[in-house]
């Protein structure tokens, strides 16, 4: 087994930071301890002196190859995880799609082919539910004991993934009883629909119109929704990408009545605005996502609730879609845009800059990008912290590098950038992924099969 130590840098974990050595061996860590208080024999000895060492990120919500809207995610699971190793990310978790009229385990069959031998680093799988019956929630048992331990449902997208009351609360129902995690894309997506149709109606056609449809407090009404839902059901809900204030508080009340309800933003929201949207010349159709971006005074809010914990993740909602030959097959039909950012390789790095901004410390960035989203879907101990026994996944991180993002050097299978000229402080250096260097000295030393499918616990804030 090769042996690695890293020296002289400041670990950083969700719990602590501190001066120590740390060493890997084979694909796991082995030990920590003050700096220069052991003589490790090593073949490998990484310097990190006046570097961070960091887990590696995990990020709990991607889409490869996802098909939308008559197209596919512009990243496979080859591209998107190599890309997501550039940025810093060790660990994704995708969303396998159960297609209507056929059973869960056919679409994770699918996703598992997609997948299998592609991926640069470690991945999981959630599975959509887009048709729930008693088939497939007598499979949702089975799944669990498999290890995918979480379900997304939609009040959103009539037709496609559309769920309708009642079969959300049998959903909860049943994750009540198997120790599973309901996810909500939580919009009002009938009501949305009417709104869409009265804006194509009155020629209002341009992608800002987007945000305008996809109202804040439709997302809020849904929010409150299913987490009364989830509280009939005496089951647990993760709601994925908070966008909005009104939102954002239906779920601090929860938390503050001490019910099981968690949350989830995203990149997009904390940085960017109904500004981009706007863009002239059908540039604001590569921010089309859903739920759409906010204005700008929404962001204050999201950032005290990642503050307060009544936000505890971030995660990327990673769905690309080329500006040309994509994106495009909205002009004149806002509601044709394929809806998804890419943002897998940038989310560490923008985190890393609220922190210099003063948004959140340093530990805190550790906590919504690695500690708590493996906590949340079952992986903590092995992903998500740096501690003996913990798989070596870890990132030295230079904080004083400045990098400006840009599609001409971004990793991602994508044409654009959402975040094109923004200057960041801080970059990944070097990363392992299970003991071995996937990214060294501005290269890709890993290799596509490399990551490994990871079968997950029940969330550990449950058990």
């Amino acid at each position: 087994m090769t042996r690695t130590q890293i020296t002289g840098g400041l670990v950083i974990t969700a719990a602590e930071e501190v001066h120590a050595d740390v060493l890997i061996e084979g694909s796991r860590v082995v030990a920590l301890a003050a700096p220069g208080t052991q003589s490790w024999t090593a073949e490998r000895t990484i310097d990190a002196t006046g570097k961070y060492v960091i887990p590696g990120g995990v990020d709990a919500h991607t889409h490869m190859e996802m098909p939308f809207g008559g197209t596919f995610a512009s990243d496979t699971f080859e591209s998107g995880t190599r890309a997501a190793a550039w940025g810093g990310t060790t660990t994704i978790i995708d969303f396998a799609i159960q297609s209507p009229g056929q059973g869960l385990r056919a679409g994770l069959d699918a996703w598992h082919a997609k997948a299998g031998g592609k991926c640069a680093i470690d991945y999981g799988f959630h599975m959509i539910m887009s048709d729930v019956n008693e088939s497939s929630l007598k499979e949702m048992d089975g799944l669990v004991s498999e290890g995918i331990s979480s379900f997304k449902l939609f009040t959103s997208y009539p037709g496609v993934f559309f769920s309708d009351d009642g079969q959300i609360l049998r959903a909860m129902q049943k994750a009540a009883s198997n120790c599973g995690l309901i996810m909500m894309h939580a919009e009002n997506g009938l009501a949305i629909d009417v709104l869409v149709e009265q804006a194509l109606a009155r020629g209002e056609s341009d992608p800002r119109y987007h945000g305008e449809v996809r109202k804040a407090l439709l997302e809020a009404e849904a929010t409150h929704r299913v987490i009364k839902l989830a509280q009939v059901a005496g089951a647990p809900v993760y709601v994925v990408h908070v966008s909005a204030e009104e939102a954002l508080h239906e779920i601090a009340t929860a938390r503050h009545q001490g019910l099981p309800v968690f949350g989830e933003t995203c990149p997009q929201y904390l940085f960017l605005s109904t500004d981009n949207l706007a863009e002239p010349n059908f540039e604001g159709a590569k921010y089309v996502c859903s739920t759409p971006l906010r204005p700008k005074e929404h962001q204050a809010a999201l950032w005290r609730g990642l503050r307060t914990n009544d936000l505890q993740v971030v995660s990327t909602d990673h769905c690309p879609f080329c500006f040309t030959g994509q994106k495009e097959m909205g002009r004149g039909d806002f509601s044709k845009i394929p809806n998804g950012l890419p943002g897998v390789e940038n989310r560490m790095d923008l985190l890393h800059q609220a922190v210099v901004d003063g948004h959140i410390s340093r530990r805190r960035w550790i906590e919504i990008a690695c500690a708590t989203p493996a906590r949340m879907f079952g992986l903590y101990g092995r992903k998500g912290t740096i501690a003996p026994g913990a798989d070596a996944d870890v990132v030295i991180y230079d904080p004083a590098a400045e990098q400006v993002i840009s599609a001409a050097t971004h990793h991602m299978n994508v044409d654009y950038s959402a975040y094109e000229g923004r200057r960041i402080t801080g970059r990944v250096e070097t990363v392992l992924s299970r003991g071995e260097i996937v990214i060294e000295g501005g290269e890709f030393k890993g290799r596509a099969g490399h990551g490994t499918y990871l079968p997950r616990s029940s969330s550990q804030y449950l058990s």
